[in-house]
């Protein structure tokens, strides 16, 4: 099984999400030590931009109309992201919470992959088909406060609507987020709100069902 690890965090050993993140990768590896993990770190990538030619090129595949020649060397950086993503069985997506959303880093990335005719199609009405099925992502942030479910400020969360929807939309809909809340709020609840979230990520890693798609794909061949 081969999981790709998303990096949304600039923070490096600072950065309570990739804290989060490191403990269930590393549980992940105890349940299954053959999985192969692929880390993306979106600060450090040079991902491609969906500008100038890749805009246009863009906008030629909505229409139905296939990569022109003068557009396919820079096109090729977009497809070389897409193939990277579709390859791995599971994603585990490592992202805080900024402003209320996702760093802006991954929102560039997640426009590069979200590609007609790649991650979607459309049909002959004019709907959106999903073309990714069968995957399960983690997604793991933290907050500054507490944005959960029981909190007055529940509402400001826009990061786990924003990526369940743009995830959905391609077909991958069994999404897990594991949050720590509140962890720039001084005082004993921010200590405990990340045992919760690391208890929660160890629990997670060791008894998710690895791409289970693919080991039944196994089992048929």
């Amino acid at each position: 099984m081969k999981l790709l690890h998303i990096v949304a965090s600039p923070r490096l050993t600072e950065s309570h999400t990739l804290r989060l993140a490191q403990t269930f990768l590393d549980t992940a590896v105890e349940a299954d030590p053959e999985l192969e993990i692929e880390t993306v770190d979106l600060f450090q990538e040079d991902l491609p931009a969906v500008a100038g030619t890749n805009i246009d090129a863009k906008y030629g595949l909505l229409m139905g109309q296939p990569i022109d020649p003068h557009h396919a060397e820079s096109w090729s950086e977009i497809e070389r992201e897409i193939n990277r993503f579709l390859a791995a069985d599971l994603y585990v997506i490592t992202a805080p919470m900024w402003n209320f959303s996702v760093p802006y880093a991954l929102k560039y990335y997640i426009d590069c992959l979200v590609q007609p005719g790649y991650l979607f199609r459309f049909n002959e009405l004019g709907y959106p088909v999903p073309l990714v099925e069968g995957k399960k992502m983690v997604v793991i942030s933290s907050s500054g406060s507490d944005f959960s479910a029981s909190s007055p400020a529940k509402d400001a969360n826009f990061h786990e609507p924003y990526l369940r929807t743009v995830f959905g939309f391609v077909g991958i809909t069994d999404i897990t987020f594991i949050h720590a809340h509140a962890q720039d709020v001084p005082g004993e609840f921010r200590v405990l709100e990340f045992a919760r979230a690391t208890a929660e990520a160890k629990r997670v890693a060791s008894t998710l069902a690895w791409a289970p798609a693919a080991q039944e794909q196994a089992l048929t061949a």
